[in-house]
Order: C-alpha cells, then sequence, then structure tokens
C-alpha cells in the first residue's frame, strides 16, 4: 500500500513538475513572441523620435519646459537604442541559459521605456497646450543676435588688414567688387570693417551699413537697403528695381555686416548695379558661404587671422592691467597661461581683461579665473557673453553636423586629432550618412570640411592633397564645447580625481594617468583613454562600440574586448601588446583595428571573420635620427586568405615574403585582386618575382589612391613594368622603395598622382622627364634614387609642385632650374649630396620659394651660402627661410 501511495505521489509530482514546464515553456515562448513584436515597434518609435529631435533643432528660442521635455526624449531615445543593440547581442548568444536571461533583461527595460514614454507624455498634456515649435518657412530666416562690436578695440593687432582692406577699397576698378572678411566667432571681423568703413566712407557718394543677422525674410535686406538712404517703402514696391535704381549713377561702398545665410546675398545681388570703383563688403564666420559665392575674381575672400603672441599680450595688458598697459612684476606665469586659453581670440582677451580690471591684481585672483573659464562661460557666469557668441555657430549647424563638432569635446586640449581617424570614428559611431555614390569615409570628409569651413574646427599642418593632416579647436571653442556636451549628456570628461560618474553616461574620455571605474557603467558607448598609465576597461560594457586607447602602458591584450560583440572601433595604436587573440572573431562589427606602432607583427585566421572591417592597419616605424633606415616599416604577417575581407579599404602594411612560403595558388598577393574597395595598400619585403602578380592584382583595384610598395631588401629589385596596360587611374600617393632597374612608364600616364617618393631606387635613367608633366603633382621626393650628375628641370614643367627633396644622390653634382620651371616651388630640400658644388642655377628665378633646407652638406658649401661674405649668397637672398641641419639638429640659420 505505501508503495503505491508512494509510487502515485511520486507520478503527481512529475505531472505537477511537467505541467509547470510547459506553462514556463509557453511563458517564455510568448516573452520571445512579445519580444520581438516590441523590437519592431521601438524601431518606429525611434524614427519618430529622431524626426521630432529634428523638428525640436529648428526651435531657435526654446523656453525652458520645452527644452527640459526634449532633454527627457532625448534620454529615451538613447534608452531605445540600447535595447535595440541589447536585442543583437541576444541574437548571437548561443546558450539557452544566457538567451532566458537576456530575455527578461530585455523585456524589463522595455516595460521602463513604455512607462518612460507615458510619464514624458503625460507632462507634455500637463504643462505644454502646443509645442513651441518656430517653423523657418522658405522666406523666413533665422533671427541671430547682432555681433558684439568692440570699439574701443584700439585696433591692436588689425594694422595690416586694415591697411590691406583699405586700399583695396580704394584702388581704381571698372567693375563692383565684393570682400568677403571671414573668420571665426569673436576674431574682431566688425571691429575690423568697421574700422575701414569710418576711414573711406566719405570717398563715396554713398554709404550704408547693414547687419545682416536681422533680416527676418530675404526681402528684409532689400527693405533695410531703401530705409537707410531714407526713402519710405510703397507697399508691394518693386524692393529691387527701387534700390537698383537709388545705387545706380552712384558710387556707393556698403557693408553687409554678420551674413549667416546665402540667400541674403543672393536676394541683395540683383540689386546692386555693377559699376566701375563700388565696393562691398561682407563680413560671416562661415567660410563656405563665401567659398560658394566666389563665382569669378570680382569677389575676394580675406581670412582674418588670430593675434600674434606679441600683439595678443599688448591687448589683454591694455585691458586687465590699464593703470600702466604693463603686466605686472609675478603674473607673467599666470598671464601666459590665460593668454595662451585665449589663443589670440580678441573676444575671449577683451572680455576676461575686463573681468580682471574689476579685481585685484593678484596671482590668486588670476589662477582662479584661469580655473573657472569654463563655468564663467555658462549663461549664468561672468563671462557669458563669450559663450553667446561662440555657441551661436554651433545652433546654426545642420542636425547631422552638431554630434560631429561636440565630438571634438572628447580630445585633450592641444591634443591634434588625425583627420582619418576622427572620420572613423564618426562613422563608428553612426554619426555619417550613407549617399549615393560615395563611400562613408569620403561623406565624413565633407562633413569635416564643411566644420573647418565653418570655423567650428582648425585645420593644423595641411598634407600634400590640400586636407589636414589633423585638426583641433580653439581653446575657448572647447571649453563651450564641454559645456553643452555636459549639459546634452554626451560626453563624461575626467581630468581629476573623478570616481563616481553619472550612471547614463554615454561616452567616457579619461584625461588622467590611472582609472578605474567604482561603480558600473552599462550604458557607456565609447571608450577613451589618453592617460600614460594604468586603465581597467569595465568588463560590464557590454554596449561598447568604440574603443581608443592608444598611447597607453598596456603590454598584454585585453581578454575583456572579445565579449564587445558591438565594438566597430578599436585601437591599441603606440602600445605594447605583442600578440591579437583567436577570439577577435567575436567581434563580427568590427570596422576599424588600429595596431600601429604596437609589437604585433602576426594577425590571426580569426580576423578572416570579420567580414565588416573596412580598416586594417597594423605596422611599426623604426625612428632613427639622420638618413631614416630602408626598413623603417615593419610590417604583419597576414592569413593567407585575408584578401576574403571585400570591405576593406585600408590594409598596410603587409608582408609578401611570408607569403612565398605557400603554394602559388594560394599567395596573398595574388588574391589582392579581390579587394576592389581598397584605396590605400602598404605592401613590404616584395620579392623580384612577385612584382608581375602585384602589378597584376593594382590593375583590378579601380579605387585605389596610396601605394606603397618596398622590396625585400636594398639589393633586391622592385620589379614594376606589368602594369603598362592598366594602372590605377584615381592613384594620388605613390611610395617605391628599392632599386629600380628602370623606371615603370605607367607612372607618367597617372594624371592624379599628388605625391610620388622614390626611395633607393639608384637609377641610372633621370626620372625627372617622365615626371614633369604631370599636372597634379604637388611633392617628389627623390632618396638614393638617382647615379646621374645632373638634375635639370625645363621652363614650363612641374606646373604644381611645391615640395622637392632630393636627399643622398651621392654622384649630382648640378642641379639646373630654367626660367619659368618650378612656378609654384615653395620648399626645397637638399641633404646628403656632397659632389654638389653650387646651389640650384637658376634658384634665383624660382621667385614664391619660401624655404631652403640643406641636410648634412659638406661646411665649405654651406659657408658659400652665409650672408656676409658667402659667394653664393647672391642667389638665394630672396628666400625668406633658409637653414641648415647636421644629423638632425639645426645649426645655422642662414636667413
Amino acid at each position: 500500500m505505501g508503495t503505491e501511495i508512494g509510487g502515485g505521489a511520486a507520478g503527481g509530482a512529475v505531472s505537477y513538475l511537467l505541467e509547470k514546464l510547459n506553462e514556463v515553456a509557453r511563458r517564455e515562448w510568448n516573452l520571445k513572441e512579445n519580444i520581438n513584436r516590441a523590437r519592431q515597434d521601438l524601431e518606429i518609435e525611434q524614427r519618430n523620435i529622431e524626426a521630432l529631435l529634428i523638428d525640436a533643432d529648428s526651435n531657435n528660442d526654446p523656453d525652458h519646459q520645452f527644452t527640459v521635455w526634449i532633454q527627457n526624449v532625448q534620454n529615451q531615445a538613447f534608452a531605445i537604442k540600447d535595447v535595440l543593440d541589447l536585442f543583437r547581442i541576444y541574437q548571437d548568444q548561443e546558450t539557452v541559459w544566457r538567451r532566458f536571461k537576456m530575455r527578461h533583461s530585455i523585456d524589463k527595460l522595455i516595460k521602463d521605456i513604455k512607462r518612460s514614454l507615458q510619464r514624458i507624455k503625460e507632462a507634455k498634456d500637463r504643462y505644454h497646450h502646443t509645442m513651441p515649435f518656430t517653423r523657418i518657412s522658405n522666406t523666413d530666416l533665422p533671427v541671430r543676435e547682432a555681433p558684439l562690436f568692440n570699439g574701443n578695440f584700439e585696433a591692436v593687432g588689425i594694422e595690416e588688414p586694415t591697411k590691406k582692406l583699405i586700399s583695396w577699397a580704394m584702388e581704381p576698378k571698372h567693375r563692383l567688387e565684393v570682400m568677403f572678411v571671414v573668420g571665426m566667432a569673436g576674431l574682431g571681423k566688425t571691429t575690423l570693417v568697421h574700422t575701414v568703413y569710418q576711414r573711406v566712407k566719405k570717398r563715396f557718394d554713398r554709404h550704408v551699413w547693414i547687419t545682416a543677422s536681422k533680416c527676418k525674410t530675404k526681402l528684409d535686406i532689400l527693405t533695410l537697403l531703401v530705409e537707410e538712404f531714407g526713402r519710405p517703402v510703397p507697399p508691394r514696391a518693386d524692393l529691387v528695381a527701387l534700390a537698383h535704381k537709388l545705387l545706380l549713377k552712384k558710387r556707393y561702398v556698403m557693408v553687409l555686416d554678420d551674413l549667416w545665410v546665402k540667400e541674403v546675398w543672393e536676394s541683395l545681388r540683383p540689386a546692386l548695379p555693377d559699376r566701375k570703383n563700388n565696393r562691398i563688403i561682407i563680413t560671416t564666420r562661415r567660410g563656405d558661404i563665401a567659398n560658394s559665392c566666389r563665382d569669378g575674381d570680382s569677389i575676394d575672400i580675406h581670412k582674418l587671422q588670430p593675434l600674434s603672441q606679441e600683439r595678443a599680450a599688448q591687448l589683454f595688458y591694455q585691458k586687465a592691467f590699464s593703470r600702466n598697459d604693463t603686466c605686472p612684476s609675478g603674473l607673467e606665469e599666470v598671464s601666459e597661461s590665460i593668454l595662451q586659453k585665449c589663443d589670440g581670440l580678441p573676444l575671449g582677451i577683451i572680455e576676461i581683461g575686463r573681468l580682471l580690471s574689476n579685481k585685484s591684481p593678484t596671482k590668486n585672483e588670476l589662477k582662479t579665473l584661469h580655473d573657472s573659464l569654463e563655468s564663467e562661460m555658462r549663461s549664468t557666469g561672468k563671462l557669458s557673453n563669450v559663450m553667446k557668441v561662440l555657441s551661436a555657430s554651433h545652433k546654426d549647424l545642420p542636425y547631422h553636423l552638431k554630434d560631429c563638432f561636440l565630438y571634438m569635446s572628447i580630445f585633450p586640449e592641444n591634443n591634434p586629432v588625425k583627420r582619418r581617424r576622427l572620420v572613423r570614428l564618426w562613422i563608428a559611431e553612426g554619426f555619417v550618412t550613407e549617399e549615393m555614390g560615395k563611400t562613408l569615409e569620403e561623406v565624413g570628409e565633407e562633413y569635416l570640411k564643411e566644420l573647418i569651413d565653418r570655423n567650428l574646427i582648425k585645420a593644423n599642418e595641411l598634407d600634400f592633397d590640400g586636407l589636414p593632416k589633423s585638426v583641433g579647436v580653439h581653446s575657448l571653442m572647447l571649453k563651450m564645447i564641454l559645456s553643452i556636451a555636459h549639459d546634452e549628456n554626451f560626453c563624461t570628461v575626467c581630468t581629476g580625481a573623478e570616481r563616481n560618474l553619472a550612471e547614463n553616461t554615454r561616452r567616457l574620455s579619461i584625461q588622467k594617468q590611472d582609472f578605474e571605474p567604482s561603480q558600473d557603467l552599462p550604458w557607456v558607448r565609447s571608450f577613451f583613454g589618453f592617460g600614460i598609465g594604468e586603465l581597467k576597461i569595465g568588463s560590464n560594457f557590454k554596449l561598447l562600440k568604440v574603443l581608443d586607447i592608444q598611447g597607453t602602458t598596456m603590454e598584454e591584450f585585453p581578454n575583456v574586448i572579445t565579449d564587445l560583440l558591438l565594438l566597430r572601433y578599436l585601437s591599441l595604436r603606440n602600445t605594447n601588446i605583442k600578440f591579437i587573440p583567436r577570439s577577435l572573431s567575436d567581434l563580427p562589427n568590427l570596422e576599424t583595428l588600429d595596431l600601429k606602432q604596437t609589437l604585433v607583427t602576426k594577425v590571426p585566421k580569426a580576423v578572416l571573420q570579420l567580414q565588416k572591417l573596412r580598416h586594417l592597419l597594423v605596422c611599426r616605424y623604426n625612428y632613427m635620427e639622420g638618413v631614416p633606415p630602408f626598413d623603417i616599416v615593419q610590417g604583419f604577417e597576414a592569413p593567407k586568405k585575408i584578401t576574403g575581407l571585400k570591405n576593406l579599404q585600408t590594409l598596410s602594411f603587409v608582408k609578401a615574403s611570408v607569403q612565398r612560403r605557400m603554394s602559388r595558388h594560394l599567395r596573398m598577393i595574388q588574391g589582392l585582386e579581390n579587394l576592389k574597395q581598397l584605396r590605400k595598400l602598404g605592401v613590404v619585403e616584395l620579392a623580384k618575382e612577385d612584382g608581375a602578380r602585384l602589378c597584376h592584382s593594382i590593375g583590378k583595384m579601380p579605387n585605389l589612391r596610396s601605394l606603397s610598395v618596398t622590396s625585400l631588401s636594398m639589393d633586391v629589385p622592385l620589379e614594376l613594368d606589368a602594369m603598362t596596360n592598366n594602372p590605377p587611374a584615381l592613384l594620388q600617393s605613390l611610395y617605391l622603395k628599392g632599386p629600380l632597374q628602370k623606371f615603370p612608364k605607367w607612372i607618367s600616364s597617372l594624371q592624379d598622382l599628388v605625391r610620388i617618393l622614390l626611395k633607393w631606387s639608384s637609377l641610372t635613367e633621370n626620372p625627372i622627364p617622365a615626371l614633369q608633366n604631370l599636372p597634379h603633382l604637388v611633392e617628389l621626393q627623390l632618396l638614393h634614387a638617382y647615379t646621374g650628375t645632373q638634375l635639370q628641370f625645363k621652363s614650363g614643367k612641374f606646373p604644381q609642385l611645391k615640395i622637392l627633396d632630393l636627399q643622398q644622390l651621392e654622384q649630382l653634382r648640378s642641379i639646373v632650374m630654367e626660367e619659368g620651371t618650378l612656378p609654384c616651388l615653395q620648399k626645397l630640400i637638399i641633404g646628403h649630396c656632397s659632389k654638389l658644388v653650387h646651389v640650384p642655377r637658376g634658384i634665383d628665378k624660382v621667385i614664391h620659394l619660401q624655404m631652403l633646407v640643406f641636410h648634412d652638406m659638406p661646411d665649405p658649401f654651406v659657408a658659400m651660402l652665409r650672408k656676409n661674405d658667402g659667394p653664393l649668397w647672391r642667389f638665394v637672398h630672396h628666400i625668406p627661410c633658409i637653414r641648415s641641419y647636421q644629423q638632425g639638429q639645426l645649426v645655422e640659420d642662414l636667413s
């Protein structure tokens, strides 16, 4: 009996358990289906919110309630993105248990979002009867505050541009002339032009000053013009005809101050008689507008520059220490530090100087202000005028550029950002939108150009193609960006002892030596490390898309990285890591892998799983003083099937020598022809017999812009003649290192070539005739490239060349520059040419040459160039900068 009872109880328990399991399974199935439907709903909601935020961005004068409401909506947009990304991770989970846990987490987050959106809706209904959007019609223009006019600028630092503009205004011309004065906010454009206007206006029959930023419609500019001449505007009058009549047969000067919208100028232009000696001056911070209006040589652009250090100090001392206009003893260092923050910007110098003029001139007062500049620039601070002027440029940006601009908040002050790095980061963040017929990188470059043209981001040293090598922002502009980024929860910057960070931090920029977060930060999407100490990456950064920790002391690849399934951008540049784990294949979304200047020499087969990879950068430069060694670039061993990564745009620098151990049909060089999207290719250690195969592959790359090829050693020739039939037509940069038995003829057909470097070529054939007709060549470098005794540059050749670098031409005895050759040459470098006994003959006729540099030239040669008694000085005295270096050190300025 007991056994029967026990068996029945056990059977009942099993039945009960099976019923419960079935119930759980049904519930889990329903939950899975609900989550799938909720994901679709969230995607729709995300698009709706994005449209709302774009519309809200056009609101020129939001009230505080509206601003808070939009911030709450923005936070929910972030939350929706997080949930959608979690769902993508959930789909990639392999184990049932992990999927089970994530389903419930996602379900909870979705319910939280729904509740939050409901509360936001209720708040809107409770406090906002109507949404205060300010719609801009086709005729309405955004109205902005008039620029601050510093009438007491006292012309400090603007004497030269004042003189130039006055001369331009008064010079007789047979037509209407227009001058755009362009520069970033606060540079003193209005002050400069007002000074010029006051000095020249009496020389004209009519003169008028119009503040363009106050125009509410396109027609307002014409109404203002007519009213300035004291004429009433009849109803329904033809304003163009009326304004034209008032100016006809009159010599006039007109200032259009603070232009923000091209349509204002286009509305005014038809009303202006195109007669001799008339002048228009337009001030604008929008360089893109000035460039687009420049439709002929009657329209010119003057780019106003920041004040020099000397002039900036003079202006600062006048404003801050007005009693004697000099810096009090003991305050020089802190004053210099404040001036560095102002970076030659008159607005900042004047406003900070005024503030200090009302304080005691003590070191403590100056240091307190120096350390609190960011807070003082806020709306309630004592430097709010600076913020108001600078932030107008941010408000004027189109919606898609605002995040790109705010991204500069991530980088430390005075830390230039490489252009390509910035664009790749924007792409990884999803800021760059696809456009038909363009790569994301090309669209990103256009975004950057617009921000530079708008004078928000400044270009640093320009590359050979006219694009900036790196970019940055003005110091005070950075303070403004940091303030906005903080308010919008765009980025959290850690520079001191911060440990407790906001839970919803989206981007982290660590700018101190050591960092270890004291709490979970699950919603961080981008992590940057600029410190030089230890850096701990949180194990809970599951949603990370960008990880940029270059320059840290890291020696091992952090295992936690391979858990970041959404990662798109990974940079470990300038670290000491040696190996990349096979688990790299767990990063299916990776687009950029930057391992430059690491100790990595081999990339595992796991990289072949990264089908979205666009940029693979693995190399190390062996920098040395003096002449760089032949093997300065150390490449990496790539898996033989790397050519299966069809989305690659950048591949550098891959070792070709390793591939020789493989069977012929599997060689990587041959497979390169499959990389149709490749823009930049770097190959090192190329064997002579592989040259023809490489040429064949390169001929199949229609988009290639940059090619670098280095031979196996200094004694192994580069065989690159086989590309004659199909050279890469779009190639702009070509770097060839290694002996060339003859000059490749196909190079002469590269009409887009901008830069060519030939190193260790040891050509017996003079390469100059093959290169001299290239229409866009800007830079030519010959290093140990030619064994002949003479180089001759013929008249009319090298029409665009700006940089000519001739080094280690050991047999070279003379250089001849015929009159009319090298019309654009700006920099000439001659080094290690021990048999050269004379400066280039005809160099005195190369009138645009700005810099002449000698490296390790014999002492007697240098002595002939000295100003006082050098017999060759008369040939080079027109060159502003002449310098002589020995072993990389400047030993004599011969200018």
